[in-house]
Order: C-alpha cells, then sequence, then structure tokens
C-alpha cells in the first residue's frame, strides 16, 4: 500500500461478496429443462449484459434477449431467481478487515452491476455494505469499468486524487484500466491480497 493512501475503493463481486456464475447456469437448466452446459456455452458478456449493466436496458429486455440466445423459455421471475443465485454469500473474513479499515480510511466500493443485483445486494448484504461511504453502481452511472470514464467518476466523486486511492478488484482487465487512470491497485486472487495491503 502507498504511505499516501487516503481512502480505498473496493470491487464488490469477488472481493466482499463472493459469486459463482455455475448457480445462475445451473438454476436456469433446471428451471428449463436443459443441460446446463448448453446455457454455459451460450451465455456471454456481450452488448445485451453490457447494455444491462450500465442501465440502458431494462431487466425485461435483458431477458427477452436472453430466451433468444440461450434458447429457453423461461418467466421473468424464473430469470431472476436464477440471475440472483450468482451470490453465495460474503467472503469469509472481509466484514472484519472492512470494520478495522474504516477506522483508518474512507472507504467506497464500485461494481459493475444491474439494478436487480443491486436489490438483492442491499437486501441480503446491507450489514457488510454499511462499511461504505457510497457505494457506486454501474447501472445507475451509466457506464462501467474498466471504461476510463467509469473510473475518473468515481475518482471525481470521491474527491481525492487518484494516486491517493487504493483500489482492489479481481479482474484482469478493471485492474488494467484502474492502473491506466492513476489508480493504486491490487488485483485480488484471495482474501491475502486484501490483508497483505495492511488497511487495517
Amino acid at each position: 500500500m502507498s504511505a499516501n493512501t487516503k481512502a480505498v475503493l473496493f470491487d464488490l463481486g469477488g472481493v466482499v461478496i463472493d459469486i459463482d456464475f455455475g448457480r445462475v447456469f445451473s438454476k436456469w437448466a433446471a428451471d428449463a429443462g436443459c443441460d446446463m452446459a448448453q446455457i454455459r456455452a451460450r451465455f456471454k458478456m456481450d452488448d445485451l449484459y453490457k447494455a444491462h449493466e450500465t442501465g440502458h436496458i431494462s431487466g425485461e429486455e435483458f431477458f427477452a434477449g436472453l430466451r433468444k440466445t440461450l434458447d429457453i423459455n423461461l418467466t421473468d421471475p424464473q430469470f431472476i431467481d436464477g440471475w440472483n443465485a450468482i451470490f453465495i454469500g460474503v467472503v469469509p473474513g472481509i466484514a472484519k478487515v472492512l470494520k478495522a479499515a474504516a477506522k483508518r480510511y474512507p472507504l467506497f466500493a464500485f461494481s459493475n452491476t444491474n439494478e436487480i443485483h443491486k436489490v438483492h445486494m442491499f437486501s441480503h448484504f446491507g450489514d457488510v455494505l454499511e462499511n461504505f461511504e457510497t457505494v457506486f453502481i454501474s447501472s445507475e452511472m451509466g457506464v462501467r469499468k474498466p471504461d476510463p470514464l467509469a473510473f475518473t467518476t468515481v475518482i471525481k466523486q470521491i474527491g481525492i486524487s487518484a494516486p491517493e486511492i487504493l483500489f482492489f478488484d479481481d479482474t484482469k482487465e478493471n485492474v488494467e484500466g484502474a492502473r491506466a487512470c492513476s489508480l493504486n491497485v491490487v488485483h485480488v486472487k484471495s482474501l491475502k491480497d486484501v490483508i497483505d495491503a495492511r488497511i487495517t
């Protein structure tokens, strides 16, 4: 960690909240009566997915697109149930780290996510999310990581210069994008990477 760190920014999925896309595919496959491998092979983080994560299309429009690309005929409630199955729970040990870190630094979160997942996260993981002064959500911002505009928007709203912000993310492209915007970055592969940054 840089000695001049004045704020800490966390990705959520994979860093604070444990997720698994396999759970989504499994639930959709069970409801559709098809092979999970079929859904896994056809699901892409394509323009439709990104439009949903930036709030440019609704959940209903996203699911209408998935009916075609995945070739499954589920109802919107079935899609939502499967979509929210991605969440496993809070990463073991992170709540303690965040609570301690919040005594030293202002904490913020920045998540590429959609309105459906946002609602689920705040209703199920509200306690851990309370550690953050602000949670920046891509579907509310209209832009997502690793777009430079996403990072510069968050930096401006935090109100601290980029080199003074320490950012934790588990996705390589987001780590590279953040570094290009002058943030100090830790590529998170496990809780140990957060602990080793000595923010507590």
